[in-house]
Order: C-alpha cells, then sequence, then structure tokens
C-alpha cells in the first residue's frame, strides 16, 4: 500500500475533485460519515465533544457531529478556529451542522465538557504547518488528561504527516480515521500507536480514484501481507542444497562468537542450502565446538579478529563456492577491517550484504561502495547509519526516511535502515516503512539474525530488495511470534531461530488462501 505525505494527497485531492469532477463537499461528506461510523462502532450512544479546527479537517469532524446528532447522539462542537477565515467547505458544513441542532460555540472546552465524553478531534489533520502554541495546546494536554476515547480525524492534531514529530502538543488518540492512504506519520514515532497518537488506524475509502493511489510517482509505501507472501522463494520437491545457495558468513571475532552463530544459523532457518563460517583462524577452536549444521573457514587472523590478508581468502572462497557474502556482526573495527572492506566491495563480484562492523569500517567512506561489482544490502541502525554520513544518530532519526534514501541514492546499495520502523530503501528512490516487529526485539543480537535472514533469501535467488523487504518483514513476524511465546521482556535473538520458520508458515499460508480464493 502507498504512504502519501500531505502535498501529495493535496494533490490527490485536487485532481479527485478537478480531473474526476467529485465535488469536494461530497468528499468531506464521505470522510465525515466514515468517522461517524468508526464512532458508532466503538461505543454506544453517549455524550460526544468534537474539536473542530477552521479547514477542511474541521468540516469532517462537523459533518460526523451531524449525522451523529441526526442519530439522536448528545452532540457538541467547538469550533477553534475563527469562522471568518474558514474554508469554503467548512464554512457549509458549520451552517449544516448548526440547521441539524448541532450546538457549535467558539470557544475551547473545559474540564466540565470534557467529562465522561468521546472525543472528536478535527481540529487540524494534514495541513498543520507549524507547531502548536498558547491555548490550543492547552485544549490539547485537557484533553490528552481527560482519559477519554478520541478519535482523530485522519491525523492526531500536533503530529507531523510527513516525519511524525510533535509540533509543539499533540493529541494523543486511541483511534485515527485517515482518508484515501495512510500518512507517514503514522509510523514514524511518535506518531504511531505505541507512542500513543494514532491508536488503532482505519484507511477509508472516501471516493479517490484507485489510480492516484497506486500511481508511480508516490515513493513511499507499506509492505503487505500478501506481497511478501509472494516473495517466499519456492521449494521445488526436485532440489537439492545447491539449489538454495550458498552464503559465507563473516563474523565474530574475540568475545563476540555469539554474532557469528546468529547469523550463520538464521541463514539455515530462513531456507539457504549451507553456510559456512568465516571466523579468525585462531578462534577455529571455539567454533568448533558451537557449529553443528554449519561449516567453518578459518581466515588470517590477529589479536583476535581478522588480518588484513583475510580478504584474499575470503575473495578465493567467492569464486569458488560462495553465492553471498554476509559480513560485518562482531568482527571488530580496525585498520585491517577497513582494508578488507576497502578489497572486498571493490573485488568481490558476488552480492553482500554488509551489517554491524563492516559499516563502521567504512566510516565517512560510504562513497567507496559506488566501486562494488555486485549489488550489496547495507543493513546499519541510526549509530552506524551516523557513522557512514558523518552525522549524529539523533540526526538520522529525525528524518529516517530521507537519510536511508540519501544512503541508497549515493552508493548505489539497497539499504536497511533498522528501527522503529525499519526504512528500506533502494537506489531508485523508492522507500518502505516495515509494519512488523515488536518491542521485543530490543535486544543484541537481532541485527546479527536479520544479516543471515537477508543473506540466505538473496542466495535462494531473490533481488536484494525483495530480500530486504521479506527478509525484514519475516524478521518481524519472527519477532512478535517470539514474544507471543516468551513475553516482551523475555526474548533472545537466538529465540528466533525457533520462530522464523514459523513466520515463513504463516506467509505460505496466506499465499495459499489467495490461490484457493
Amino acid at each position: 500500500m502507498k504512504i502519501a505525505s500531505a502535498q501529495e494527497m493535496r494533490e490527490i485531492d485536487r485532481r479527485t475533485i478537478e480531473e474526476y469532477g467529485i465535488c469536494s463537499l461530497v468528499l468531506m461528506e464521505r470522510a465525515g460519515l466514515n468517522v461517524a461510523e468508526k464512532a458508532r462502532e466503538i461505543t454506544k450512544p453517549q455524550k460526544t465533544i468534537v474539536l473542530c479546527g477552521a479547514g477542511n479537517n474541521g468540516g469532517d469532524g462537523l459533518v460526523a457531529a451531524r449525522l451523529l446528532k441526526n442519530l439522536d447522539w448528545n452532540v457538541k462542537a467547538f469550533f477553534l478556529g475563527s469562522e471568518t477565515k474558514a474554508s469554503e467547505d467548512c464554512k457549509t458544513q458549520l451552517r449544516l451542522a448548526r440547521k441539524f441542532g448541532v450546538p457549535v460555540v467558539s470557544m475551547h472546552p473545559d474540564d466540565k465538557d470534557l467529562h465522561a465524553a468521546l472525543v472528536i478531534d478535527a481540529i487540524f489533520g494534514t495541513g498543520l504547518s507549524k507547531p502548536i502554541t498558547g491555548r490550543l495546546a492547552e485544549t490539547i494536554k485537557l484533553v490528552n488528561a481527560s482519559g477519554n476515547t478520541v478519535i482523530a480525524v485522519d491525523i492526531s492534531s500536533g503530529i507531523s504527516s510527513d516525519t511524525g514529530e510533535v509540533m509543539g502538543a499533540a493529541v494523543e488518540a486511541d483511534y485515527t480515521v485517515t482518508f484515501g492512504l495512510p500518512k507517514a506519520g503514522h509510523f514514524l514515532f511518535p506518531g504511531p500507536a505505541s507512542a500513543g497518537h494514532t491508536g488503532k488506524l482505519t484507511i477509508s475509502d472516501i471516493g479517490f480514484p484507485q489510480e492516484l493511489l497506486k500511481q508511480d510517482s508516490l515513493k513511499l509505501e507499506l509492505p503487505e501481507r500478501e506481497d511478501m507472501a509472494m516473495l517466499v522463494p519456492e521449494r521445488p520437491s526436485h532440489s537439492y542444497k545447491n539449489t538454495y545457495g550458498h552464503v559465507l558468513s563473516v563474523c565474530g571475532s574475540t568475545g563476540k562468537t555469539g554474532a557469528a552463530m546468529l547469523c550463520a544459523r538464521a541463514v539455515l532457518r530462513t531456507g539457504a542450502g549451507l553456510v559456512t563460517t568465516g571466523m579468525p583462524e585462531e578462534l577455529l577452536s571455539v567454533y568448533e565446538t558451537l557449529v553443528l549444521d554449519e561449516m567453518t573457514l578459518p581466515l588470517p587472523s590477529k589479536g583476535g579478529g581478522l588480518s588484513a590478508q583475510a580478504s584474499g581468502a575470503i575473495l578465493d572462497f567467492m569464486h569458488g563456492r560462495g553465492d553471498v557474502l554476509a559480513m560485518g556482526p562482531g568482527i571488530g573495527h580496525t585498520p585491517d577491517t577497513q582494508k578488507i572492506m576497502a578489497e572486498l566491495i571493490s573485488k568481490c563480484a558476488s552480492p553482500m550484504v554488509l551489517d554491524a562492523d563492516a559499516l563502521n569500517s567504512l566510516k565517512g567512506n560510504y562513497k567507496l561502495l559506488q566501486k562494488a561489482k555486485a549489488p550489496i544490502v547495507l543493513t546499519p541502525h541510526p549509530g552506524e547509519m551516523g557513522r557512514l554520513l558523518d552525522v549524529s544518530a539523533p540526526d538520522v532519526e529525525k528524518d529516517r526516511i530521507g537519510k536511508a534514501l540519501f544512503l541508497a541514492k549515493e552508493s548505489g546499495a539497497c539499504v536497511v535502515l533498522k528501527g522503529v520502523p525499519t526504512v528500506i530503501a533502494s537506489p531508485e528512490g523508492n522507500a518502505y516503512l516495515n509494519p512488523t516487529g515488536s518491542p521485543a526485539m530490543a535486544k543484541a543480537g537481532m541485527g546479527d539474525v536479520l544479516t543471515g535472514m537477508i543473506a540466505a533469501l538473496m542466495a535462494q535467488g531473490l533481488p536484494p530488495l525483495d530480500a530486504a523487504l521479506l527478509g525484514v518483514y519475516a524478521h518481524g513476524l519472527a519477532g512478535e511470534l517470539a514474544a507471543a511465546e516468551k513475553g516482551v521482556h523475555s526474548v533472545l535473538a537466538s529465540d528466533l531461530h525457533d520462530t522464523i520458520g514459523r513466520a515463513i508458515n504463516d506467509l505460505l499460508e496466506v499465499s495459499s488462501q489467495d490461490v484457493h480464493d
């Protein structure tokens, strides 16, 4: 499903009205109807307060107020803008609301007004362009402190539609009814439900033409379960281990041997036929006590980590046996790893997934990736992304989509910016916000598992972007399944090894249902 910016949604609205001839008041009526229906869905008729601004979002709220009043609900509308400066459609809805007997007052509600009431937030929507201050901010804080159920119209007032940031003050909604397409602010923190601002999101059809909602010019998307199910690699009966690829996983150093096993086992659990773990040769005896299904490749080492000579051995393996190289978790950041990464990027003819210290070894030198001979997927967290781009992690968090798209374009690699939500960006300028995952996954080693999953999917023939999308989606789903079993506090990264298969099976069931339907 596409995700629209505020400007893109305004353009869709304009084209619907001007090119398709659908009256703006018709769109407003349908928007308000969907809000009213949501109110009726979640509660019995009760005291309802509708907070309206002077724009079209306020008009949507007035429609909902009128429709509920016509059903004998106890409704009162508080108009928090200037009636003389209201949009023309909003003025029309003001007149209609009053004709239908809705009490509309030009004042702010107090504690008594809000007591035991359903609140419909129709103050700003996606049109907010500056921070909310003064009396409006006080009213929003009063609503949030009331403990009432709140329905937001389009997006919670005070949340930036494009970035999810709080613009001074923001309504904390239990439900949001948005129109046509979701907005980035519904998913980017602190906008999402888990941060208390969006609540349960409903995406309502109010009559926008589907060709406008699916146009290629909309570059941000939300991966959907059915689409991810279609990406799961087939498993034909006439096949053997080499059919599904061989991954070389170069991970680990003294004190970080676990990273190697987390990555390698995730490779196999995600369907690759073979995995070889490349490690510093002086740690071979340690690894030999850990491996079972994995093979090992001792590499030239120094001080418990890789030496610069390891790059030659890695290249030889990839030239003769390997299909995909997964590189980085736990290898350390040293002058030797910097030399290794520079040589691998310029000489390795096999696809690579680069994570953790493989990225740290490229600090400030991401343009080196332009020399790559094969596709690359980068999987940084905000700190690693910041080091790559020479900015701070908070700067990355402020513009997760923009930073991921920038790195993808400048490096030519597919970028997986881990976090909430994880952003997947392609060099062609498309970005995706992953909808799966759990706070249980805020635990060391989760990224190592993800690296192995993406590498395994590439080894089975998926293009880098598809492998990244499915890998991230299934990784989050596996985390959800683990959390349901063990609780959000107790999940370990290694627990995902037991739920990856269940996650993939869940997706295969979705795909099977589609076929039967």
